[in-house]
């Protein structure tokens, strides 16, 4: 927990009136309208430096060629048929990353486009998998302003810089617009999941602007937050003597980023709704046959402001009208023709053709006077359809329906509830940003990295109960069978193209989604009944799916999940705890098809059962897991001890019985299945001189810090869920195990100050490596007993401070992944010698459970001071994977940074883990004479599930 006054590290505080006039911070100090004290800031001159990517050393290179060989051959093949590769280094986007983020639109699991500092409308995410990075300049925001007596006239974009092709005689598009704006004297304040963009005097000098972005985006809120939809909130003051009117204009391209504005047979749709919200609806027909998509833009007309709209018009000479046309009546009328509603649905566009939209909102504002007006954003794209042919209906759809014109009544209710919406985030984050304290770049940097649940790809799903899985590319299931508990014994022997036990079956797919094909032909069958349904609670918040990062598009990937699911725990709980379900049931399930893994050649079957998967899959996720397919992850060691430590830390926080109840075959699948890995049965499991974890580039021998620590750490947790739960006899498994296991694994590695990287006699076998406590970590998030004696713990933890953080640059970048104890950076691999930002915060949070505060902090900083301050590289809301000493980033816009959290949560440990006995739990567990492997089964696993009589609604079914 942390104590007052602990912190004398460099505080990063960015007071607002440094960046904006104090005049206009009262001026605007009403209705939300002036930025909070804590936010992070731009202004919106600021340079967008490009991007410094990785490279790897030549060294690396040759290490490397056959995997990039076989990986060059995998990506053709995969293009094909028409996908993506998960992994693809050899596709360069052309638009080449910037340090232009900002704060993303729209909620969780709908898509989602992002929104850059400057303004502009960029990384769209529509269809799964697929992002766009190139802006779309059409997409802005303007504003027009006359006064009383016609001497006074502004008119601009309001967004800085010089648009390419500006000024161009006889231009038609938006290069004869005017880009007015210099943004010297305008700012831009980031606090996810809202944005401020304050316009201080640009381009009148007697208006202040204040452009307040809106998304829902509310914790625990399981319904708002699925909804596709941002406000945009401009509030105006009028400093001068006469009489304003003023403009704004909102400008939409029928478009999905990319050149899918050219394609063609994409039509616009004029609307009048309820409650004074009109706007224009743009109906966008995707390539490719992917699902179609409705966006609606939108303002609310009120006794004030007038709303009026222009359903078309296009960028180049032949359209009914031109960009440069509109703009020209903008500036001589600030408004469009009220009949322009009554127009109807236009002419399909042709291709190459682009089809514009436009929403004008304009109000009188009164010497002195104020003045508001609400503009909406919306999308709507009910159906969401993977490559290989599986197709589901978004977690909105629930509340809104699956017709494309949901997008009108989207609109409609974010432009009415979104004061609801900003007092619920105000209540959220209000104790965290008013708690002294914290470190002022701690409060910003904690929400703004939670950017990646709304442009990590992700997906929200609706409930089983009302999806409609379609399929259409019906190649699973040759053969179905009940799981046996000896089943990982049976390794391919034949059945390479099987799926067994509790993964897709018949006419359903792992979830118990309906097959409309097939569906009567699976109610029908007797083959099928034995494998249960997952549980649900009485709200059902559906199924969700969030990338590993936008380069590596991969579902859910688990041990990458391990960090960021503490951001879930702490604000969707629930949706949390059904990601552990799905991979609880994957758990219990073996997929038979061949895969070959391209790192060393071999070839392997897709899901072994016992191991748990490295994701859910790419193109058809659920049913196809693992798509990850450099090494065998059925041989990694972490995936297993880091599912028992996530579904151990979910129980005892969320006190879910019923959760524990289910899930509980499959950690004890998970735990008897790394048995193999303990060769010399000294209770530890052993790495196999492979990358055989997260760090699938570093190699590791014999025992390792890492993989050793997250084994301990699992055994004690596994045995204190088996004590909860009744099942004593697994509880003694793991203590004897435990004990046996702890003293070899200290006499092995610990050297004194730290643990070593391994047990082997490499060059870098005596590393310090960052993450060397991450079993340690979680054991103390969970409210177990420490691992280790304290003195060690801490002892680990400030080599780990000393060398891996304070030794790179003074500490200004983050704790380096390896660090060889006489001071230099282990260069063994790529990825040795890179920082992970997920592990920094790791490491941070790992700190305060020890009591380490200014340490953990100072570690931390590392992270906001290279990506996020000024002087930093430029990684605002694209946090990578990683980056070197160089600053040379690897894989943007990433899963593991959301580990922040993880600080947070040690911060604020909840009641139930802080309630909890304090009696060391291994203490309670008596070791009995040992009994005969089929009595242990029998008692631990048969006779606790009759007892919980739960196998109506659990997994059971599928470990008995």
């Amino acid at each position: 927990m942390v104590s007052g006054n602990l912190f004398h590290c460099r505080k990063n505080s960015w007071p607002p009136e440094e960046y904006i006039s104090r005049t206009a911070l009262q001026l605007l100090d009403f209705d939300s309208a002036a930025p909070p004290e804590q936010a992070w800031r731009r202004k919106l001159n600021s340079h967008a430096n490009i991007l410094k990517e990785f490279s790897i050393t030549f060294t690396e290179a040759i290490k490397m060629v056959r995997l990039g060989i076989r990986l060059w051959s995998y990506v053709r093949e995969e293009a094909s048929h028409g996908r993506k590769a998960p992994i693809d280094p050899f596709t360069r986007e052309s638009c080449r990353p910037s340090a232009s983020q900002g704060v993303p639109l729209g909620a969780m699991g709908s898509g989602s486009v992002s929104r850059g500092f400057r303004g502009e409308f960029r990384q769209w995410q529509i269809i799964p998998g697929l992002c766009e990075s190139s802006p779309v300049m059409t997409n802005q925001f303007s504003i027009f302003i006359s006064r009383d007596g016609g001497n006074k006239k502004y008119a601009s974009v309001l967004a800085p810089g010089q648009h390419e092709g500006l000024g161009k005689v006889g231009d038609q598009g938006i290069s004869s617009w005017g880009w007015n704006l210099n943004g010297q004297h305008s700012t831009y304040h980031a606090l996810f999941p809202r944005a401020w963009t304050i316009y201080d005097g640009e381009p009148d000098p007697e208006l202040k602007v204040s452009c307040r972005q809106i998304s829902p985006f509310i914790p625990h809120n399981y319904r708002d937050s699925s909804l596709p939809t941002a406000v945009f909130i401009y509030t105006l003051v009028n400093t001068g003597k006469e009489r304003a009117k003023v403009s704004l204009l909102f400008t939409w391209a029928n478009s999905i980023g990319g050149i899918s504005n050219l394609s063609g047979d994409h039509a616009n749709e004029p609307f009048i709704g309820e409650d004074g919200v009109s706007g224009v609806l743009l109906h966008h027909k995707t390539a490719k046959g992917n699902p179609p998509v409705t966006f609606a833009i939108a303002a609310c007309e009120t006794q004030n402001v007038n709303v009026t709209v222009l359903p078309c018009f296009g960028l180049s000479e032949g359209s009914h009208m031109t960009a440069k046309e509109m703009w020209s009546t903008m500036v001589q009328d600030g408004q469009f023709d009220r009949e322009n509603f009554n127009s109807g649905p236009s002419m399909p566009s042709s291709p190459g053709e682009t089809l514009c939209a436009a929403v004008s909102a304009s109000a009188w504002v009164e010497p002195h006077g104020k003045c508001t007006v609400a503009f909406g954003l919306a999308w709507s794209s009910p159906k969401v359809k993977f490559s290989k042919g599986s197709s589901y209906h978004r977690r909105y759809t629930k509340f809104y329906g699956t017709s494309e014109g949901a997008a009108q009544d989207l609109v409609h209710d974010a432009l009415t509830n979104y004061k609801r919406w900003e007092e619920e985030i105000e209540k959220w984050q209000s104790p965290i940003l008013r708690d002294d304290r914290l470190p002022e770049w701690y409060k910003f940097t904690l929400f703004n990295e939670l950017y990646f649940l709304v442009a990590g790809g992700t997906i929200w799903i609706d409930s089983p109960s009302s999806t409609t899985n379609m399929r259409n590319d019906q190649h699973q299931l040759k053969n179905v069978e009940n799981a046996d508990p000896k089943v990982n014994e049976n390794k391919a022997n034949g059945r390479e193209n099987t799926v067994i036990g509790c993964g897709t079956i018949g006419g359903y797919n792992s979830n118990g989604t309906a097959d409309l094909e097939h569906e009567d032909k699976a109610l029908n069958s007797s083959e099928y009944s034995n494998c249960s349904m997952p549980h649900y609670d009485n709200e059902d918040v559906g199924r969700f799916l969030y990338l590993e990062g936008v380069e590596y598009i991969m579902w859910c990937t688990y041990d990458v999940h391990f960090y960021a699911s503490y951001a879930l725990l702490e604000l969707f709980p629930k949706i949390e705890l059904n990601i552990q379900r799905e991979f609880a049931k994957a758990v219990l399930s073996e997929d038979g098809r061949k895969v070959k893994f391209l790192a060393e050649g071999n070839c392997g079957i897709r899901k072994v059962r016992g191991a748990v998967p490295h994701d859910l899959g790419t193109h058809d996720p659920w049913n196809e897991m693992n798509a990850y397919n450099i090494h065998d992850t059925s041989k990694w060691k972490d995936l297993n001890p880091k599912f028992v430590l996530q579904v151990y830390r979910d129980f005892s926080a969320t006190g879910d019985m019923s959760f524990g109840v289910d899930v509980w075959p499959s950690v004890r699948a998970a735990m008897e299945y790394m048995e193999q890995f303990d060769r010399d049965n000294d209770g530890l499991i052993e790495n196999d001189g492979f990358p055989d974890q997260t760090y699938d580039t570093w190699t590791v021998h014999g025992i390792s810090a890492y993989c050793g620590g997250l084994w301990l750490a699992a055994l004690q947790a596994a045995a204190a869920m088996a004590l909860q739960l009744g099942d004593k006899f697994f509880a003694e498994w793991c203590k004897a195990k435990y004990l046996k296991a702890k003293p070899v694994f200290e006499e092995k590695l610990w050297n004194g100050s730290y643990f070593n990287y391994d047990s082997g006699s490499s060059s870098n076998s005596k590393s310090i490596q960052a993450d060397q406590l991450a079993g340690q970590w979680y054991t103390a998030s969970s409210g177990l007993p420490s691992l280790f004696d304290d003195t060690k713990i801490r002892s680990a933890l400030q080599k780990i401070y000393d060398f891996n953080v304070m030794k790179v640059k003074g500490g200004t970048m983050g704790a380096v992944n390896g660090m060889h104890p006489n001071g230099r950076v282990d260069e063994t691999c790529m990825q040795s010698r890179e920082i992970w930002t997920g592990v920094t915060y790791g490491v941070a949070a790992t700190m305060i459970l020890a009591g380490m505060e200014e340490e953990a902090f100072a570690t931390a900083e590392g992270i906001f001071t290279a990506g996020w301050s000024e002087n930093g590289y430029g990684y605002w809301f694209q946090t990578p994977e990683a980056w070197t000493i160089g600053g040379h980033f690897r894989s943007l816009i990433y899963m593991r940074p959301l580990a922040i959290w993880g600080m947070q949560w040690a911060l604020s440990l909840p009641k139930a883990i802080l309630e909890a006995p304090k009696i060391n739990v291994m203490d309670r567990i008596h070791i009995t004479p040992v009994t005969p492997r089929s009595s242990h089964n029998e008692t631990g696993v048969r006779k606790f599930a009759t007892k919980a009589k739960c196998l109506g609604n659990s997994v059971f079914h599928c470990a008995c």
